[in-house]
């Protein structure tokens, strides 16, 4: 029978994977080229006048009737306001889809009145255009849309893919994106094969990630690395070059956890993650070592890769992982804070030598085990 108190066995998967449904959606993101962003710069400042139009009239609403509207609501007050020589150039669907997400925002927030769009000045919002399905065509390496050609570097073959919603966005540095939605074909479903496929995963500072089968993953620390020349860019007051690093450990970070999550999902059949509070930990002295280290975008990336391989993928409670012993259950590791500069223990109760990132990793791997075996008759030897 299965045993939680050996690391190496593996509990009985299903027979058959989570159903999935015939097409998924993926969101491709391409590079517009930067002799375009003066056009889309001013499409955008219409956008924030949409915004800042529905913002003021909600509250408007709220005050005299006590209700909010709904994005279907705002389009009598939008009627017309792409007509005639001083109308907006927007399409009429991207005006609709501003006022749409604007609902849709100001429910996910729980808030009466939103943040105005700010078109100007040194804490301007960054450029948005929303767009719905059919309001974009692509052509010979092009894109139409409001009127206007628009050139990309099309890195994945646009004309293949119906395109379908989406946006322009707009980084920092002022170059534009456009982020589209595609239905694209499901990966053959891989079912999880017993015998060490399957890998529990804990998240660290000290080292990025340690797997219950003994690999350790090194930190990285991009931010730290570049943190004196980003200092001396802030202090000579060269907000271009501030703002150049800041991509550039953006991208570096992106880099590392999507070659690293690549990996990770096509060497097993079944990952399990501790479900480490970054956001909590985001707020203490070690903040700058939690936001450097990226764990929710990690767990992001390994959420969407494992979906679309056909991969087992659950977040596991990660309580007391560090402090139980993988072998007998017991809770004799070395606890708190000064408990977590011991990186090696040894258990009192079974003798057994722990390193500590790969004991939690271990305990991760038996608990999603537990989750997956529940309700399923224990096999027999």
């Amino acid at each position: 029978m299965y045993s939680a108190e050996d690391p190496q066995n593996v509990a009985p998967f299903p027979a058959t994977p989570p159903a999935k449904s015939a097409a998924s959606v993926r969101v491709l993101r391409v590079r517009v080229k930067d002799k375009h962003a003066a056009f889309l710069a001013r499409l955008s400042r219409e956008v924030n006048t949409v915004w800042n139009y529905c913002n003021e009239l909600s509250m408007k609403v709220v005050e005299r009737e006590r209700r909010f509207l709904s994005g279907f609501d705002f389009w009598p007050y939008l009627k017309g306001a792409t007509r005639g020589e001083e109308g907006l150039s927007l399409p009429v669907q991207t005006v609709q889809e501003t006022a749409e997400q604007y609902a849709r925002s100001r429910t996910q927030h729980r808030k009466v009145r939103l943040a105005w769009r700010k078109s100007r000045g040194s804490r301007r919002s960054l450029g948005w255009i929303p767009f719905k399905v059919r309001t974009i065509r692509y052509q010979h390496g092009q894109i139409y849309f409001a009127g206007q050609w628009l050139s990309v570097w099309d890195s994945y073959g646009l004309g293949q893919h119906e395109l379908r919603a989406g946006s322009f966005s707009e980084d920092s540095r002022g170059r534009w994106y456009l982020n589209v939605t595609v239905n694209v074909a499901p990966l053959t479903k891989r079912l999880p094969v017993p015998g060490g496929n399957a890998v529990g995963m804990d998240l660290g500072l000290k080292a990025f990630l340690a797997t219950s089968q003994g690999e350790n993953v090194e930190a990285q620390r991009f931010y730290r690395a570049l943190e004196p020349s980003l200092a001396i860019a802030q202090r000579a007051r060269k907000k271009d070059r501030a703002k150049a690093i800041h991509a550039r450990i953006g991208n570096c970070r992106k880099d590392f956890l999507h070659k690293l999550s690549t990996r990770l999902v096509g060497e097993h059949g079944a990952i399990f993650v501790g479900n480490v509070n970054a956001k909590s930990l985001a707020k203490t002295g070690q903040a700058k070592s939690v936001l450097d280290a990226g764990w929710s975008t990690f767990r992001t990336m390994l959420q969407y890769k494992c979906a679309d391989a056909g991969v087992w993928f659950e977040e596991i409670n990660e309580a007391h992982s560090t402090v139980t012993c993988s072998s007998c259950q017991s809770r004799t590791g070395p606890k708190g804070v000064a408990g977590l500069r011991i990186r090696e223990w040894s258990c009192c109760e079974c003798g057994s030598l722990h390193d500590r990132d790969v004991n939690a990793a271990r305990n991760i791997l038996q608990r999603g085990h537990a989750l997956l075996a529940e309700g399923i008759p224990a096999l027999t030897a």
